[in-house]
This record gives structure tokens, C-alpha cells and sequence, in this order.
């Protein structure tokens, strides 16, 4: 990719992943509503519209939310918090790593929760007669688990093909090489990464002055800093600290995770978690017969000082919430890229695939049960 004429694309990708990193931190004043009123109801973009469909600086992307909630039909009340407290959740809400049920099968603990919900009309593609619990499990199950498993065989033979770098090789690399912004400025490399600032920026002589924000960064003039989650080291008690956002050296830069917990060992386009998620919602949603959570709206709860795993928070009780699987789903690949784990270009991809996979895999299940496809 550098040196192509997607270079500029490459770099955006990884230097957004940079920025998102700075903001984990609940207590830069940054105050978000994260209700279905004000996030989710964001339409795929066509490749040509990638770029604009994230924020770059501030994070999120275009979704606009839901004007009110087609169950009650009344607005959905805002929840406001402080956006580090949203994205750290997400973060660990979405992680799934080695010792959960995996990011394929939180969309079974989903469908559970859907199923049981005493709201729910058990008709399957949302038309006919009601069918027992016993019969809805076993057809949706039989729908999701085609759906997560053809999801795995597509994202897995495209990273094999591919070979995608991950962010924390990629902003690494980058950092070390220099700055592509300006040959008029030291260390500039074509391969280097672009200065943004008061997020991505040169340490100089400047700027380590006593007082001055790079300070503790002396000794290292010349090299890139990168205003981002200050990673496990800054951690000294889990239950108790938290790492924050800070200057530090880009080639030092972490994901956000636990310092045992690896980057996974296969490349990163496309992004399993995007493919696997936007599978998942299309098969809740065809299968229900709507894109609406029971109710209009689907929760899982974070108490204060509770939810975090590696470090202390979230600093407010909050609720994670979506009126539609597509709003869990777009969440869910989101916070891979504030989790530093995938760049865009691992992202929407991926949704697009879990989109066409979904669709698939729910015409199949139903062709299985209508006995269109007996024999085959």
C-alpha cells in the first residue's frame, strides 16, 4: 500500500485508529448521548463514501439515530456520559476474547436474550403461524450458526489472501520512519506518518520545554508522539487506575487491552468482528421479521467501577443500548477500531460482506424449512 496510489488511504486509516485512541479517557469533558435518539440508524456507505462515514476527530460515525421508538412511539430518553466511558465499554463489551464465547457466539447470547424476551412473536421471518419456543430455537440456531459459519470461512480465506497489517504494526511503523507532512520539517520520510495536531505530532526542543506538553518526553526530540490511551504500564492496580490519555512515543503505542492478550496471530482485513456481527443482525432481523429489538430496544448494563476488566471504570453507571441488531452490529465493529485492534479499511468491508452472508445463509435456513431444498 505505501508508495501506491492508496497510500493516502492506508495512512488515514491507521493515523485515525492513533486519534480514537485519545478518546478513552472519561474525564476530558467530552460528554456524548449514547441513547438510540442520537447514535445508530447509519446506512452503509459505498466504498467511494468510506472516508466520510467515520468522524475522524471526534469519533463515531454518520448515524444520526432513531427520531423516536416504532414500538411505543415515543422519542428515546437521552442518555448522556462521558464519551471515555462509552468507548472503553464498548471496547471490552465487544472484545470476546479466548476465555469468553467468542465474537460468533455473542450473537447467540443476543439471540437468547431476543428469544426470551416475553415480547417476542415467535414467527419465524415475522409471518405465519406462532411456533413454539422449542421450534424457534432450533430453526434460528440452525440459521445463525450456517450464517456465523460461512461469515468465518469468507473473512478467513480473504485475511489469508490478503495478509493485513494490524494498527499496532502499522502506526509502529510509520512513527518510526518520520513525518510525511512537510520536507521542510526533520525527519521526513514519504513512508512516514502524517502530523495531525494535538493528536499525532514531532517532539522537538519546543514542545519538551520545561511546562510544555511533551516535557516528560525529553530525550527524544526528532522522534513522533501520538496523544493516546497511555497502554498497561500505566496501570498499577487494575481495580483502581486507570491508564488515561497522554502523550507518548508512537513507537510505543498499545491497543487497547490487557498486556497478556496478543494480537491476534492472522491478518486483520477483514475484520471477523464486523463480518460476524453484520451477519448476525441481518439473520435477527429477517428472522423476526424486524430490524427492532423487542421492544425497540436492546440493553446491557455497566455499573460504575464494575465493568472493566483491566482497568478501573467505567467513572458513571451506564447502559449500552440499540433499537436494531444493525445498531449492535455497527457498535460491535466501532469499537475494534477505538479498541486500536482493526483500521477502517478492516471495517466496512467486512459489514458488507456479513450483510450479503446474512442474507444467504437466511434463504438457505428457509429453503430447509419450507422443504424447497430436501435432498440437496
Amino acid at each position: 500500500m505505501l508508495g501506491t496510489d492508496s497510500e493516502t488511504y492506508y495512512k488515514w486509516g491507521f493515523e485515525l485508529v492513533a486519534v480514537w485512541s485519545g478518546h478513552l479517557d472519561p474525564g476530558d469533558g467530552v460528554m456524548w448521548d449514547i441513547s438510540p435518539g442520537a447514535i445508530g440508524n447509519a446506512p452503509l456507505p459505498d466504498p467511494a463514501d468510506y472516508e466520510s462515514f467515520y468522524d475522524f476527530e471526534e469519533g463515531g460515525d454518520w448515524g444520526t439515530g432513531h427520531a423516536v421508538n416504532p414500538v411505543t412511539g415515543l422519542p428515546y430518553e437521552p442518555q448522556i456520559v462521558p464519551r471515555g466511558d462509552y468507548t472503553r465499554a464498548l471496547a471490552e463489551f465487544w472484545a470476546d476474547g479466548p476465555d469468553s464465547e467468542t465474537p460468533p457466539g455473542h450473537w447467540f447470547v443476543i439471540a437468547n436474550h431476543v428469544s426470551d424476551d416475553p415480547r417476542l412473536v415467535r414467527r419465524v421471518g415475522g409471518e405465519g403461524a406462532t411456533v413454539d419456543p422449542l421450534e424457534w430455537d432450533v430453526k434460528l440456531y440452525l440459521a445463525l450458526g450456517g450464517a456465523m459459519h460461512d461469515a468465518a470461512v469468507s473473512a478467513w480465506g480473504v485475511k489469508g489472501h490478503y495478509d493485513y497489517v494490524r494498527p499496532i504494526s502499522a502506526i509502529r511503523y510509520l512513527s518510526d520512519r518520520g513525518q510525511s507532512s512537510s520536507i521542510s520539517m526533520p525527519r521526513h520520510h514519504s513512508e512516514g506518518i502524517t502530523l495531525h495536531p494535538g493528536a499525532i505530532e514531532r517532539v522537538s526542543r519546543e514542545t519538551t520545554a520545561a511546562g510544555q506538553r511533551h516535557a516528560h518526553l525529553a530525550g527524544h526530540e526528532g522522534k513522533v508522539a501520538v496523544r493516546a490511551w497511555r497502554g498497561p504500564d500505566a496501570i498499577g492496580n487494575p481495580e483502581s487506575d486507570a491508564a488515561g490519555v497522554g502523550w507518548i512515543l508512537a513507537e510505543s503505542w498499545w491497543p487497547y487491552q490487557r498486556p497478556t492478550f496478543v494480537t491476534p496471530p492472522f491478518a486483520g482485513y477483514v475484520s471477523g468482528h464486523s463480518t460476524f456481527s453484520r451477519a448476525g443482525a441481518t439473520i435477527l432481523a429477517l428472522f423476526t421479521g424486524s430490524e427492532f429489538f423487542p421492544g425497540g430496544v436492546g440493553e446491557f448494563p455497566c455499573p460504575r467501577g464494575e465493568f472493566l476488566v483491566f482497568e478501573d471504570g467505567p467513572s458513571v453507571d451506564l447502559t449500552l443500548q440499540w433499537a436494531t441488531y444493525y445498531d449492535a452490529s455497527d457498535q460491535t465493529s466501532l469499537s475494534r477500531i477505538w479498541g486500536g485492534i482493526h483500521p477502517p479499511a478492516d471495517d466496512l468491508p467486512g459489514r458488507h460482506m456479513g450483510q450479503r452472508i446474512g442474507t444467504d445463509a437466511f434463504e438457505r435456513a428457509r429453503g430447509l424449512f419450507v422443504g424447497s431444498e430436501q435432498g440437496e
